[in-house]
């Protein structure tokens, strides 16, 4: 049997358990002490990666941090007010590099990972305080990080990324076990940041879930739940979905079979007023649960609580599952359904349907109970031999070329190239799109992350700008941000920082057709290739 409970991050004393699935029986040691955790870097970002792992040592509940070598140091006490954790960040690696890490047997947490500062972690008498961007006055809120969630005992690896919180950091998750076959869930599609972003920011009412730096950078997506909590999203949202599936069994009765491997264990359960109890096939009670809140739902607690035990936590999971999923009403036996009946209805988890739709094989921890039919992005081996994390990019599924790859960038709507007018390599000449001659002022070369001219120019959004119609020039190499380029697998040229694409003026298909930058629509005028 496997369990999950979930890390808390408050700006107050929390002495958190690891967010991870745990495997309870015992099992002979298999596996390295110390197993490699290769964390590599393909995001297409120029700034430094920090990484830290934290967590429980789940023999004693010990909450500490590991050092890149492998070594479990337990936090000395902090106090009240929290008082600052000591810098226990490791280096990541660069664009294109992989850091390894080495994670201890027997312990249970999370590895983090920001871009371009250090996170900041509180000590109390009673824990570790977490970062929590989406509290007020949490001093990692401007910050871009993210994490993966892990537990390494005696039973195997079990690690996932987790979208429960917030969607910030694309990244995948794999293991390889002694059989030298590696397992990988988590990926994004091509564009799949981007899509996610946008389908948020497309559905009413939901916009307010988007958070962004003052820079225009889009730092995270919140999960509903942590949107409402601090007044961006409907905090009665679910409220008619939830009356209308809980009175529908008022006169019918639901059927609940929430173990997979045992289908003879079944419940049955009939709303009365606002309670649905459930019978065993004794015809015993052994369940009740009052109509849950949208705040309920959102976090699988409150009258949906699901203790550790075989009966009511099961029961409590697969209704907060289909209540996310939207299934309740329409599927009278749960765990029900597929992937193509969930998230039916104007009224449901858009945010946690985005991200299903845009992962490479569907899996994702949505919700803290998306794991109910299998649904997250979790692998695990009982014998492995490593582990990872790739940060992939922001803005698409590929990487740019190597270095040394000269060529000209090709717009897929109308054949013509990006083009510097008139062979002018000053500092800040516009870019053109011409048509396609062979001429040295239409090749570049991509050099770590950036788009270069022939000269040693570099391709670069005027000013930093972050602005839709912010100009797309040539400048001196900086290293700035402003600088960096990712063409994606599905031709869309994009400024990280910017998180918008290079896209023709105005659709002007004639040449000399100026380049600016624009939100990431999916136009043929944002469409591009290496020709």
């Amino acid at each position: 049997m496997r369990t999950r409970t979930k890390w808390l991050s408050a700006l107050a004393a929390v002495a958190a358990t690891a967010s991870a699935v745990i495997a309870m029986n015992p099992a002979q040691a298999i596996g390295p002490d110390l197993l490699p955790l290769n964390v590599t870097n393909n995001s297409g970002r120029s700034e430094a990666v920090h990484l830290y792992v934290l967590g429980t040592d789940i023999r004693n509940g010990r909450l500490g941090y590991v050092n890149q070598a492998g070594a479990f140091t337990p936090w000395s006490p902090g106090g009240n007010p929290p008082t600052p954790a000591p810098d226990v960040s490791i280096a990541g690696p660069g664009q294109g590099g992989t850091t390894t890490l080495r994670v201890p047997r027997f312990i249970s947490g999370r590895v983090y990972m920001s871009f371009g500062e250090k996170l900041k972690f509180f000590l109390t008498p009673d824990g570790l305080v977490q970062p929590a961007p989406w509290a007020g006055g949490d001093p990692n809120s401007g910050i871009l990080f993210d994490w993966s969630e892990f537990t390494y005992n005696d039973a195997g690896l079990w690690l996932n990324s987790s979208q429960v919180d917030m969607f910030a950091v694309p990244h995948a998750v794999t293991v390889t076990g002694a059989s030298g076959v590696t397992k990988k869930t988590g990926e994004l599609k091509s564009g799949g940041r981007d899509a996610v972003i946008n389908g948020i920011r497309g559905q009413a009412g939901w916009g307010g879930s988007i958070m962004s730096r003052s820079d225009g950078t889009v730092l995270r997506v919140l999960a509903p739940g942590k949107a409402a909590d601090v007044g961006n999203f409907d905090r009665n949202y679910l409220d008619p979905y939830i009356t209308q599936a809980w009175n529908s069994y008022t006169g019918r009765t639901l059927t609940v079979q929430p173990f997979g491997d045992r289908p003879d264990v079944k419940y049955f359960g009939r709303t009365s007023g606002n309670t649905m109890n459930f019978t065993n096939s004794a015809g015993q009670q052994v369940a009740s649960f009052a109509k849950p809140s949208t705040a309920n739902v959102w976090g699988c607690d409150g009258a949906l609580q699901a203790p550790n035990d075989q009966v009511v936590g099961p029961i409590a999971r697969t209704l907060c599952a289909a209540l996310h999923r939207t299934t309740l009403d329409r599927i009278t036996t749960q765990p029900g359904g597929g992937p193509a009946d969930f998230y039916q209805g104007a009224i449901t988890n858009h945010y946690s349907r985005l991200v299903h739709q845009n992962m490479v094989d569907g899996k994702a921890y949505g919700f803290a109970f998306d794991d109910v039919q299998a649904q997250e992005s979790l692998v695990h081996d009982g014998d492995p031999r490593s582990a990872g994390i790739v940060l992939t990019p922001f803005s698409g599924g590929s990487t740019p070329p190597p270095t040394g790859s000269s060529s000209s960038i090709v717009s897929d709507w109308h054949g013509k190239c990006i083009d510097v007018p008139n062979w002018n390599f000053a500092d800040g000449q516009r870019l053109i799109v011409w048509n396609c001659t062979g001429g040295t002022n239409q090749r570049f070369e991509w050099v770590n992350g950036t788009l270069r001219t022939e000269n040693n120019k570099c391709v670069d959004v005027a000013w930093g700008s972050t602005a839709n119609g912010a100009a797309v020039q040539i400048a001196t190499c900086s290293g700035n941000p402003a600088q960096q380029f990712v063409l994606s697998g599905a031709g869309d040229l994009v400024n990280p920082q910017a998180n918008k694409c290079v896209d023709i003026a105005e659709w002007n298909p004639n040449n000399d057709a100026v380049l600016h930058m624009w939100d990431c629509v999916g136009g043929a005028n944002q469409k591009w290739h290496r020709g």
